[in-house]
């Protein structure tokens, strides 16, 4: 689920730093910058685990601060296709089940991959396994809280980086650019359709 990843960044150490040790302003730098942010490609930046290699610190003409290349190892949540997690439901749509792991809400189970045969209650606004017994049908609620466990089978990526306007570009565009800045920049595919997935009640009380 978490990974480290090695980087390498340019600090800037502003001058009422140059008390501090250089390796504690970096790493405060480092994680302002990257703690909580998702890298396109690599997943959400948790917190800097370790600065391996500091080279030398530069300061330019007109800017009193120091420039400095870094190169770290983050802690990187960014789970392995197939791997089980363990989260709760934050809310039910006709799109799927909405899942949170606490720290990390983008995460989707789309109908196909519930136990199926599910139906979604409008009037409940939740998804709902028909489970087949001897004596018929029995209605299990995926409700919201409840602990449910997955497996994740895909994972999108989409760069929020933002973009200058060209010079073709109609006002109509508008609208468009500002959904897709909405868009989740990192989001997690679930499944629950087999044995032994899905709500932690389920298999608990059974």
């Amino acid at each position: 689920m978490f990974v480290l990843v090695e980087m390498v960044d340019t600090v800037r150490t502003t001058p009422w730093q140059f008390e501090r040790k250089l390796n504690d302003s970096i790493a405060e730098e480092l994680n302002k910058k990257l703690a909580n942010k998702v890298v396109y490609n690599v997943g959400l930046c948790i917190c800097l685990y370790d600065i391996t290699k500091l080279d030398d610190s530069y300061i330019f003409p007109g800017d009193g601060a120091s420039h400095t290349k870094v190169h770290f190892r983050y802690v990187v949540f960014h789970p392995f296709l197939d791997e089980i997690l363990m989260g709760k439901i934050k809310g039910c749509s006709p799109e799927g089940v909405h899942v949170s792991l606490g720290f990390f809400d983008d995460i989707v189970i789309p109908p196909e991959s519930l136990q199926q045969p599910a139906k979604f209650d409008e009037a409940e606004q939740v998804w709902v396994w028909e489970y087949e017994t001897d004596e018929g049908a029995h209605d299990l609620y995926m409700d919201i809280g409840e602990d449910i466990r997955f497996r994740v089978v895909d994972e999108t990526f989409i760069d929020t980086s933002p973009t200058g306007p060209s010079a073709t570009e109609s006002s109509s565009s508008t609208a468009a650019e500002e959904t897709q800045r909405k868009e989740a920049p990192y989001t997690l595919v679930g499944s629950i359709s087999e044995p032994g997935l899905g709500l932690l009640s389920w298999w608990t009380n059974n």
